[in-house]
């Protein structure tokens, strides 16, 4: 928006015209007490200032204008029909002018150094948005690599362990061989069974973050039986778990069109993580029912629970809540891969939580996706 800045009104009124005919946007003054009102109020790409007026000059006001900090990207062209000396020109320029005219004007070299502000203005404004972009990008760039960096040490950590055990097991395994003792031997395969999934659920989960950023993720759908999954989880939950109650609440009855082992990822990591998070804890509760036109499926665990700032978190690509991480093992990745899952079903995903009483991880599959018949 143009500023005009003039005590005479037929000056203003003609000037004012012939700009708003060539597409500026216009605003006046009569006075300078006026226009520093208005620059405090509104924002002026240009302000065309006459010199001479009466109380307070062109001069006076161009350097009032000038400690706005609001105004400090304004600039300023100078109009002065009497005082035309090489003196008042010098003034003009150093109160801040980009330009000093002398009347009368000629209109049309008027509007082309009008026009060509403009075009600088607006050259000097993607500039600076370019600028802005380029330093917002390096800091994103910076921020990757730091992820990266941080991911590649948590990751190296976590397949370093089980394999370590994995090896440990190994060489008691020939131990208990030479000495021809079996029962060792069972359990040393059994421990070493159990750190070799460990590792094998780890390297599932790397392989399923590359392939959603590549938007290579599979799935497979087709009509399932939800409480018999359900059911089938639990039992092999308890299975590997023996000490820990799940006690299961409701059930849906109906068949669910979507990716059965895909679905079964999130459940089962929901099942994990309440009873990793719940040291000394024994029960962790499941809801499933149809609510709001939707399946609802509810893991409440008796753990740790989060803070608020670590719940807007916790479905972050590699996020590991900060105070547990040397508590729990974990690349901080199944929470982000369960929310895509869900995403990809046309569902959402959430979490209920009390720091230090507990918290229930949830999901919901829209009805739309849901069939009572095969």
């Amino acid at each position: 928006m143009i500023l005009l800045v003039d005590d005479t009104p037929e000056n203003l009124i003609s000037l004012k015209n012939v700009l708003e005919k060539h597409g500026f946007e216009v605003d006046t003054a009569n006075s300078g007490e006026e226009a520093l009102k208005k620059v405090l109020k509104n924002s002026y790409v240009l302000i065309i200032l006459d010199v001479q007026m009466p109380e307070m000059d062109g001069f006076e006001v161009a350097e009032v204008i000038s400690g706005y900090s609001k105004a400090k990207e304004t600039a300023i062209i100078f109009l002065s029909a009497a005082n035309t000396e090489f003196r008042f020109i010098a003034k003009g320029y150093s109160s801040g002018g980009l330009d000093y005219i002398t009347k009368p004007v000629d209109i049309n070299i008027l509007l082309l150094k009008i026009k060509t502000f403009y075009r600088i203005y607006e050259q000097n404004r993607k500039l600076n948005e370019i600028q802005l972009a380029l330093l917002e990008e390096i800091e994103f760039r910076k921020e990757a690599e730091r992820k990266k960096d941080e991911f590649i040490s948590i990751a190296s950590h976590e397949l370093k362990t089980p394999l370590t055990s994995v090896k440990g097991y190994i060489q008691l395994l020939e131990r208990g061989l030479n000495k021809g003792d079996i029962d060792i031997v069972k359990s040393h395969l059994a421990k070493a069974q159990i750190q070799l999934e460990k590792l094998n659920g780890l390297i599932a989960d790397l392989l399923d973050i590359s392939k959603i950023e590549s938007g290579k993720l599979k799935f497979n759908k087709q009509y399932f039986d939800f409480d018999q999954l359900l059911d089938s989880i639990i039992e092999v939950i308890h299975q590997s778990n023996p000490g820990f109650n799940i006690e299961k609440n409701g059930a849906v009855n109906v068949k669910v069109f979507g990716d059965e082992m895909r679905i079964e990822q999130v459940i089962v990591n929901f099942l994990t993580n309440a009873i990793k998070y719940s040291p000394g804890a024994t029960k962790a509760l499941i809801t499933v029912n149809l609510r709001n036109n939707e399946l609802y499926l509810g893991v409440k665990d008796y753990g740790i629970g989060m803070r608020a700032d670590q719940i807007e978190r916790v479905f972050e690509k590699f996020y590991r809540v900060e105070e547990t991480s040397h508590r729990f093992q974990g690349l901080g990745i199944g929470l982000y891969i369960s929310a895509e899952i869900i995403k990809r079903h046309g569902g959402a995903i959430n979490v209920r939580s009390v720091y230090g009483e507990g918290s229930e991880f949830y999901f919901t599959i829209p009805v739309e996706q849901l069939s009572s018949e095969v």
